[in-house]
């Protein structure tokens, strides 16, 4: 029995050593090294788990069926705007603003266009109000989108009585969720069952499907947040269609609630919102339904019949895009910043690339100034997150804490006076991998401004940290960020 004990043990010993041999050459396979190399610590250190998290985990890809549409999404757009060249309104003297919207029209199809009128919301009950009251005008259709939602009497419930009565008197309301994102939220079954009695059309994204042949890792998710009125107004940004508590008791016992920012836009860049929506809709449509013809849709508006004079582009990305369309945009404007730059991320894990970008820059003299939360919702997140503190400190980024209990979660940064970024995105890997997100690129003083005003009023409430209080920390706490910072590259 002894013996029979042995060989297998020697057996399973090989077997170990040989997987881990193999797994040396396939898992770095178009990776970044430091994602390959804690994947492949995982494997040596824990076999059996790590083998199972990297099948379920490790591919980032979307179905082929979901990538054949999207490359078709993206070709229509491109061949429908080819004759659209540079607004007449755009004057900028420096050429790496140009540059940025080359770049955003060759990853994400959406060319620049002026004539938006475009504001800044910062209220969150604010935000739903304005929202509630454009849909209560639609006389034609709304598209929503939200990552996560979930009704509840006093914040939401007006917006989805708002939806049901558009409904009511004839207007076509299409509703996408993300499912993984809204299926935590407590109270989904009543949610789902309002939505199937509401008239409502609805579908969840990216649902999913532990069976059959449309198998792909379960934390790809649709992050946007879209809300197009008739294609005349539209929201986007970083708030989801839920209360500011997130409906989690826990936030409620310590009084945290979630701080926001989102654009309410008039003009040519509803349009691009509205195409991003209806490919999302197609994306979950298992028959040929099809909302507008693309090529249509993106014809620009009369200059005489544009609401403003704000030039915007729309950037789309996520794994449907052969790289990271949001990343290479944030990089290439980090790098261009010669002044001053404003950033705000509830989650900060950059990768090399972008920690280069951001430390380069301080070092360069540009003023850089980085708003976090002081107490984070997600433990692993967080603690990644301050894993990269000392060595933006040491570079000279000024990190400024928004004081607990409440959660930052903005998404937005500001270049010198001629560029302003709003979005759905963070600056973490999950966000330029794994997830769906839109970002809009605003030019000019004014939207800078605008959005600068903002993170100014983050600014007056918020705490720095210095250099030499953070070096004081407790070794434990490092100890716990740094072992946080190893699993966040697991994408």
């Amino acid at each position: 029995m002894l013996q029979i004990g042995g060989v297998v043990w020697s057996i399973l010993v090989a077997a170990e050593l040989v997987v881990r041999y193999f797994m040396i050459g396939i898992v770095p396979g178009n990776r970044r090294p430091t994602t390959a190399m804690a994947w492949l610590l995982a494997i040596f250190f824990l076999p059996v788990v790590g083998l199972v998290a990297y099948w379920l985990f490790a591919n980032p890809r979307l179905s082929r069926r979901r990538l054949e549409k999207q490359k078709r999404a993206h070709d229509e757009i491109m061949r429908g705007t080819a004759h659209m060249q540079l607004p007449e309104e755009f004057h900028s003297t420096e050429e790496w603003v140009e540059s940025a919207v080359i770049l955003n029209r060759n990853l994400g199809a959406m060319p620049l266009e002026g004539g938006n009128t475009v504001q800044v919301l910062s209220d969150y009950r604010g935000s739903l109000e304005a929202m509630r009251e454009e849909i209560d005008k639609a006389k034609r259709y709304v598209h929503i989108q939200f990552y996560i939602m979930g009704d509840d009497p006093d914040y939401v419930d007006p917006v989805l009585d708002s939806l049901e009565a558009a409904v009511q008197r004839g207007v076509n309301v299409r509703l996408l969720f993300d499912h993984l994102g809204t299926l935590r939220v407590k109270g989904y079954r009543n949610f789902k069952k309002r939505l199937k009695s509401s008239g409502i059309i609805w579908r969840p994204m990216l649902p999913i499907d532990l069976i059959g042949r449309r198998w792909r890792r379960p934390d790809l998710r649709n992050h946007r947040k879209i809300l197009v009125v008739d294609g005349e107004v539209a929201f986007t940004g970083s708030q989801n269609l839920i209360e500011p508590g997130y409906k989690r008791e826990s936030a409620h016992k310590v009084g945290r609630e979630w701080v926001e920012m989102m654009l309410r836009v008039e003009g040519p860049l509803v349009r691009s919102l509205d195409v991003t929506f209806a490919t999302d809709w197609w994306q979950e449509d298992d028959g040929q339904e099809v909302l507008m013809d693309i090529t249509e849709a993106r014809h620009p508006l009369p200059y005489d019949d544009r609401p403003g004079s704000t030039l915007a582009q729309l950037l789309p990305s996520g794994p449907g895009f052969g790289g990271e369309n949001n990343l290479r945009l944030f990089n290439t404007l980090i790098y261009s910043a010669s002044e001053r730059l404003m950033i705000t991320s509830p989650y900060f894990v950059p990768d090399d690339s972008l920690l280069y970008a951001i430390t380069t820059a301080a070092q360069r003299g540009v003023e850089v100034h980085l708003f976090v939360c002081e107490e984070g919702d997600q433990f692993l997140v967080h603690h990644a997150q301050q894993s990269y503190y000392q060595q933006l400190l040491e570079a000279g980024v000024r990190i400024h804490r928004y004081p607990a209990p409440m959660v930052l979660h903005t998404k937005c940064f500001t270049v010198d006076n001629e560029v302003a970024v709003v979005g759905s995105s963070n600056m973490d890997m999950r966000s330029f991998s794994l997830n769906m997100e839109i970002s809009v690129m605003l030019l000019g003083q004014e939207m800078v401004d605008a959005v600068n005003k903002v993170q100014n009023d983050y600014l007056e409430i918020s705490s720095e940290i210095t250099l030499a209080q953070w070096r004081r920390r407790p070794r434990m706490q490092r100890w716990i960020d740094n072992v946080a910072r190893l699993t966040a590259t697991l994408q």
